[in-house]
């Protein structure tokens, strides 16, 4: 297990590939509270990193990466991983960002924050962070109990190795510290939404993959009509857990998308 530590916090993180043809470096974002490295670990990460340099880390408060009471502003959050690839190395490095998720709606902020550090990025059910967008985090957020037990339950029955009882348990009792001993869902709510102008200037061509059935499809679609290039499919049958209900096809949508190009290098 790697790790390091940037901003007096221990992030975990895996760093994949040595890169084969330009600097480019693919970074993994996953989602919230349920979440970790491991989502894109185990599907995505590696194949990635046959043809290119892969970094992918655990968010504050998530996995193995420490979790502390305060921090989770989506600002703060890219702070954090301004402050990783400073402390790796990779801040010169251009960036392919991949984000399921609220690791789609990070990576975009990301982008509009330093547009000139990203060359792609690629959104997987991304959430969209618009006026709605806190509040429903509040709400979604808010679950105690069997209630909160049910929605890792349902919205995350394709995760490999985590069907038994006792491990969505534990999944639950971490889901549970973070919403209610941190300031995450204080903070998330906190966080202004971007403008509609600002989004629609975003010059980084983007590769949208949504669920036919996702509770953010709609607001998906809304988002890649703002784009100046974005290629958005959608996924007969799937849901917001697209990225397992299609793995194959989604890993290699990701693939094509992060090392286009790359043959192109190589053979010049």
């Amino acid at each position: 297990m790697a790790e390091i530590t940037v901003k007096g916090l221990n992030f975990h993180y895996q760093h994949l590939g040595k890169g084969r043809g330009d600097e480019r470096l693919v970074v993994f974002l996953h989602g919230l509270v349920m979440d970790n490295l491991s989502s894109w670990y185990f599907t995505v990460a590696n194949p990635v990193a046959q043809q290119a340099e892969v970094l992918l880390y655990d968010l504050r408060g998530h996995g193995k990466s420490d979790r502390p009471k305060g921090g989770y502003t989506v600002a703060e959050q890219i702070d954090d991983l301004i402050a990783l690839l400073d402390a790796l190395g990779l801040s010169d490095r251009p960036l392919e960002l991949v984000g399921n998720s609220f690791g789609g709606l990070l990576a975009t902020a990301f982008t509009l924050r330093h547009p000139e550090r990203v060359r792609g990025l690629t959104l997987i059910d991304a959430q969209v962070h618009d006026e709605a967008w806190a509040e429903e985090m509040r709400s979604s957020l808010g679950l105690e109990g069997d209630d909160l037990k049910e929605a890792i339950a349902t919205n995350f029955q394709h995760w490999i190795g985590r069907h038994s009882e006792r491990k969505r348990n534990r999944l639950a009792k971490n889901a549970a510290e973070l919403v209610y001993e941190t300031s995450l869902v204080r903070d998330l709510g906190a966080s202004p939404a971007p403008l509609t102008s600002e989004i629609a200037n975003i010059q980084a061509p983007v590769r949208a993959l949504y669920g036919e059935n996702s509770d953010v499809r709609v607001r998906g679609e809304e988002l890649a009509a703002m784009l100046k290039s974005c290629e958005l499919t959608l996924h007969a049958g799937c849901t917001h857990s697209v990225l397992w209900e299609e793995t194959t096809v989604v890993r290699e949508a990701i693939l094509a998308w992060t090392t286009r190009g790359l043959e192109e290098v190589r053979e010049g």
